[in-house]
């Protein structure tokens, strides 16, 4: 009875010593951090007394430690919501976005650039990354949110590759990566991809070069935007991408691909195109022979001439 009777007067006494936080505040825990730690950020921050977190974990709190992280604590949140806030590890959420065709290179630059998040990473391979947005929490590095955007591309990639189409070009990982990098770069309208991706499997079945622009660009920037046009002599170079001097797929991707795109090769349309011309808006004309091809070709270039654009 008289340890009951204790036990309320301290709750009481607790209650009337440390109020709600007296405004919206955020307050970052590193890791390792204990509670009496925990407590002096808090204070710092004017959220709450130390003294009166440290008492509200020691008499009333569970076992669970406290997690690492950022945290939002709101205005007239007590002491004992903002614990367990923090023992559930109920983080803010902050978010870094990939792009479908985002070079690996960017990727790196972006989470280079993101102060939120620790430590340095290397740049990671091409084509090893699935285009999302993901969540990470304040302190945590840029190696582990890495692994995961990799870990959700390997997740991604099997699925699509166990429903995999007979009439696909790839014959494993890397060339279907590789080749719904070039799809991904090529087109930007989304009821092209398994077109663009025919168009590609067509080539690809008679030793046909590809001819992809991107592959060209993408030794000399790794994937960035050349910002000018491309020089004869890059046309023709030899590098182990320039689908323009080789048939066959570069040695590798030029860019991260989304999973639309690795869906379109892997069951790409059936169709018998082989060439193919962008008209201006973001689609392409497709031709089954190089005859209908330039009568494409020479249509568009009449039509940027009439509107002065040649």
């Amino acid at each position: 009875m008289v340890r009951t009777l204790l036990t309320i007067f301290l709750a009481l006494l607790l209650a009337a010593c440390s109020g709600g936080a007296p405004r919206d505040t955020v307050v970052v825990i590193p890791p390792g951090a204990s509670i009496a730690k925990a407590g002096e950020i808090l204070e710092k921050a004017g959220a709450t007394s130390a003294s009166g977190f440290r008492n509200r974990a020691r008499l009333f709190g569970s076992d669970a430690p406290i997690k690492p992280g950022e945290y939002e604590v709101k205005k007239g949140m007590g002491a004992g919501a903002i614990l367990r806030m923090m023992q559930e590890g109920r983080t803010v959420q902050r978010f870094v976005t990939v792009p479908e065709g985002m070079p690996s290179i960017m990727v790196w630059e972006r989470l280079m650039a993101e102060p939120r998040l620790t430590g340095t990473v290397a740049v990671p391979a091409e084509g090893s990354v699935l285009p999302d947005t993901y969540a990470f929490t304040t302190g945590e590095s840029r190696a582990t949110v890495v692994a995961r955007m990799q870990a959700a591309m390997t997740k991604t990639f099997d699925a699509l590759w166990a429903k995999r189409s007979p009439r696909t070009a790839a014959k494993d990982r890397n060339e279907a990566i590789t080749l719904a990098s070039i799809v991904e770069k090529e087109t930007g309208v989304a009821a092209e991809r398994r077109t663009v991706a025919g168009v590609y499997t067509n080539r690809l079945a008679i030793g046909m070069r590809l001819q992809a622009d991107p592959t060209i660009i993408y030794p000399i920037t790794k994937g960035k935007p050349l910002g000018r046009r491309i020089l004869r002599s890059e046309i023709q170079a030899v590098n182990g991408y320039n689908t323009y001097s080789m048939a066959g797929l570069p040695k590798g991707p030029i860019a991260n691909p989304g999973k639309a795109s690795i869906a379109a090769v892997l069951d790409p349309e059936p169709n018998e195109y082989l060439y193919f011309v962008a008209k201006g808006d973001g689609g392409h004309i497709f031709a089954r022979t190089l005859s209908e091809h330039n009568a494409n070709v020479q249509k568009w270039y009449e039509l940027r001439r009439d509107r002065g654009e040649m």
